[in-house]
């Protein structure tokens, strides 16, 4: 009797605490809430109910956030050097930094400048106005760099950008490439604002520019007169260049009837912004363009070597690595371009030197160097394993117990920022327990990210987590896919976190977007399925293999050509195929698209690591590239109706994600 009433009392004991920890739940997000509403009376109303509370200093971070302006600086201090092992420090402290500077108090944004950890460009700025007032020989030079930022500077650096003009540091050629480099990202207003700063009647006309902007066709076919200023000619330059965007051919027959006009380095310049657009629109004649250019960026450079790749000139490719900066030419995927050229072009001995260090990393590059080298692709044996009191003592750190607390929270933007925080400056060993952390606590994105750190001990079983196999392998055996690639796949997509969700839209393991959702949800025949679905794990596996299994079937049964429609659409994997067969490395390399030419790399090298994990038949990473060649079109070519018909649904992932 004694023995059930003591099993009765903990249960109601249990069934408190999980009601306690609820409430102080609901507390801390409506706290949270009261924060991003500025909200002020409420959060100090709900403040004390969290007193003690493992989170507290979030909420102390919030009230002082919110008055930051009218707090002392003892108060202030105080703050700082209490949550001094933690990111809310830092943060707190640029965000004082800021409001000192915009009340001018300049003494004590000084002594407190030096102990902030990181700068944004807004701070930094602020830095600069504080030593132009003492030290301006100092600080204007220093300042000039501001000027090839290319992108929007913040109110802060305006007074330095007015003394730079002010003083004759930054000259009228100066002025017009920042306008240029506006003009290139198609930043209109800013161009316009920066040509505020040009002496009077030099700045191009709004109207002007804005006709270039939107019929930049029409714009350049009503150019019959004389050029016979710098704001006409740099206005037909951004004409043309903004018509290459969309119609590279037809922006080289303008500019080819206008060029004369230009002196050689203008003529130089837009050819060189026609060929780097054209590259990128896998235009064939981009090389012929190129030729005709000026001094061409490291960006149009790159841009070079994917036309002369997909043309299958190696002397070009050679050219164009050669020409790029030290600090671009020392990009992976460049040694190994070079390399392949030096090896086509008889340099045998020089293409080693550079695969032979390329292929000691592990990334997409290094697979495919240490297989151009004769090797073969595994996993590094693990050399470390933490122990019981190893993980038990790293999981008692603060910091890990904030970043845990705030992720089962699903406060994943603070949880991150306390993670890194947690483990920045650990050894191997300490990443590699921190890992084993998270994997045990089912946060499997930061397991991968921080095993993903280590430089001389690795455990590849970390790197390479395989939660949900069971799920997953009941659904890939039942649509006949690879189950490493499926893997490859999801970490790259979600890292493996159930409920991820996109700035797009994007939703759960397999990142769908809603009208994807929908479009399977019919064709599997769920006439109840809901949205809110989307992130249950068998939910989201089963619709996400589902269409890759159609997308696959749709694009010949290539899984690189496969991985690019999953994150772009298939329309636009279909359009980037090339005119004639080119190895698979190529076509990934050539994807216009940044983000998806790095989705595609990363998930066929990641899938190489999960076929030796699952012992699959090995399987090399050109293998699994394959060649990629134009879609044969009535020639029964496998998949060929089945992309019509995902085309014609408009469905799956044409919106991008």
């Amino acid at each position: 009797m004694q023995l059930i009433r003591a099993h009765w009392l903990a249960g109601l004991v249990l069934v408190a605490a999980t009601a306690q920890g609820a409430l102080l739940d609901e507390d801390f997000l409506a706290a949270r809430e009261a924060y991003q509403t500025n909200d002020a009376v409420r959060l100090d109303v709900l403040a004390p109910r969290l007193q003690g509370h493992l989170l507290e200093p979030y909420v102390a971070y919030w009230r002082l956030s919110l008055r930051l302006d009218e707090a002392s600086a003892e108060e202030v201090r105080g703050f700082l050097a209490v949550n001094r092992d933690g990111p809310l420090a830092d943060r707190l402290r640029g965000e004082w930094l800021k409001s000192l500077a915009w009340r001018g108090e300049w003494e004590l944004f000084n002594a407190e400048l030096p102990l902030l950890g990181s700068r944004d460009l807004e701070i930094t700025c602020y830095a600069l106005q504080s030593r132009m007032q003492t030290k301006p020989e100092e600080a204007l030079p220093e300042a000039r760099s501001l000027w090839f930022v290319t992108r929007e500077l913040p109110d802060s650096c305006t007074p330095l950008l007015d003394a730079l003009v002010a003083a004759g540091v930054i000259s009228s050629d100066h002025l017009w490439s920042r306008i240029r480099i506006a003009l290139e990202a198609g930043r209109v207003t800013q161009a316009r604002r920066i040509a505020q700063w040009l002496p009077a009647g030099e700045a191009p006309e709004p109207r002007s520019l804005e006709q270039a902007a939107s019929n930049p066709a029409g714009y350049l076919a009503r150019q019959s007169n004389i050029l016979k200023t710098r704001a006409d000619r740099e206005t037909v330059m951004f004409a043309a260049h903004r018509l290459a965007r969309v119609a590279p051919a037809q922006a080289a027959r303008h500019w080819a009837g206008l060029e004369e006009r230009f002196s050689a380095e203008e003529r130089g310049y837009v050819w060189g912004m026609i060929g780097y657009l054209g590259a990128m629109r896998h235009d064939p004649d981009a090389l012929a363009w190129y030729a005709r250019a000026g001094d061409l960026s490291d960006l149009q450079l790159a841009w070079k070597v994917r036309a002369a790749l997909r043309a299958g000139n190696w002397h070009e490719v050679l050219a164009a690595v050669d020409a790029m900066s030290d600090r671009d030419r020392s990009i992976s995927a460049w040694r190994y371009w070079k390399a392949r050229a030096l090896k086509a072009t008889g340099r045998e001995d020089e293409a080693r030197d550079l695969l032979e260090p390329l292929a000691g990393e592990f990334g997409f590059y290094g697979q495919l160097a240490l297989e151009e080298m004769g090797g073969r692709i595994a996993a590094p044996s693990t050399s470390y394993r933490p122990g019981a009191e190893d993980v038990r003592a790293m999981g008692q750190r603060a910091g890990l117990q904030r970043a845990l607390e705030l992720y089962r929270l699903n406060l994943r933007l603070e949880a991150n920022a306390e993670w890194l925080w947690a483990i920045r400056g650990f050894s191997d060993r300490q990443l590699l327990t921190a890992a084993e952390v998270a994997r045990r606590n089912e946060v499997y994105d930061r397991a991968i990210f921080t095993a993903d750190r280590t430089v001389g001990l690795h455990d590849f079983e970390l790197r390479y987590l395989a939660p949900y196999r069971d799920v997953l392998k009941a659904h890939t055996a039942q649509l006949a896919l690879d189950e490493a690639w499926v893997y490859g796949l999801i970490r790259q997509e979600s890292r493996f976190v159930p409920d991820a969700r996109s700035v797009a839209g994007a939703s759960g393991l397999m990142q769908l977007m809603p009208e994807t959702a929908r479009w399977v949800a019919k064709r599997l025949g769920l006439r109840n399925w809901r949205w809110s679905q989307v992130t249950e794990v068998n939910t989201n596996v089963e619709f996400g293999t589902y269409y890759l299994r159609h997308v696959l079937d749709a694009l010949d049964g290539q899984p690189v050509l496969a991985s690019a429609a999953y994150n772009a659409g298939p329309s636009r994997a279909r359009a980037w195929r090339p005119a004639t067969a080119v190895e698979g490395a190529v076509f990934a390399e050539t994807i216009p698209f940044t983000e998806t030419r790095l989705y595609v790399k990363n998930v066929m090298a990641n899938a190489t690591y999960y076929a030796h994990t699952f012992g699959q038949r090995p399987q090399s990473l050109k293998q699994r590239l394959g060649v990629v060649g134009p879609l044969q079109d009535g020639d029964g070519a496998p998949g060929s109706e089945a992309l019509e018909l995902v085309l014609s649904d408009r469905l799956p992932g044409e919106a991008g994600r």
